[in-house]
């Protein structure tokens, strides 16, 4: 079975830039998602798209199709009791902040005692992306994983 909307993929990856390695899904479980909803940068959906269980192969997406271009006006000012996910920080620390687009991902460029320059931009943004993938599982999504628009089970959303 092709890899199309509605279908439930399971896959490795290991994502690289021009210096190396930077994750890999193989520490962890395979990633489990449902083909045609959100939940993956759209150059690397675009990639799945037609393949198949026991495929293996490599894709490199340009920045514009990964995270985007880094902007050069993503360094802002927070309250560091904003900052979630360490006791201390550092710069080149990765901090979640809630906002009103819901949880961002920023990096600390230097912090004051009660205030934090953070970076904005994704810390991928701006980087040219490699992922290697594999494909372990194609299969067609049941009716409760096109409800909930999510797939179910390991490497899945759990509810």
């Amino acid at each position: 079975m092709q890899i199309s909307n509605n279908s439930v993929v399971q896959f490795h990856y290991t994502l690289s830039d021009a210096n190396g390695e930077i994750e890999s899904s193989h520490k962890h479980e395979p990633i489990l998602y449902l083909h045609g909803q959100p939940g993956l940068i759209d150059g690397l959906v675009e990639a799945l798209e037609g393949h198949k269980a026991g495929d293996n192969f490599s894709i490199t997406l340009t920045a514009d199709k990964a995270y985007g271009p880094r902007l050069d006006d993503a360094v802002q000012k927070v309250q560091v009791k904003r900052l979630q996910g360490a006791k201390k920080w550092k710069p080149g620390m990765i901090a979640v902040i809630e906002t009103e687009q819901g949880q961002r991902q920023v990096t600390i460029v230097k912090v004051g005692l009660s205030q934090a320059e953070v970076d904005s931009n994704h810390p991928l943004a701006g980087k040219d992306l490699t992922f290697a993938i594999e494909i372990l599982e194609v299969r067609e999504a049941s009716e409760e994983e096109l409800a909930h628009g999510h797939a179910h089970g390991a490497g899945g959303h759990h509810h």
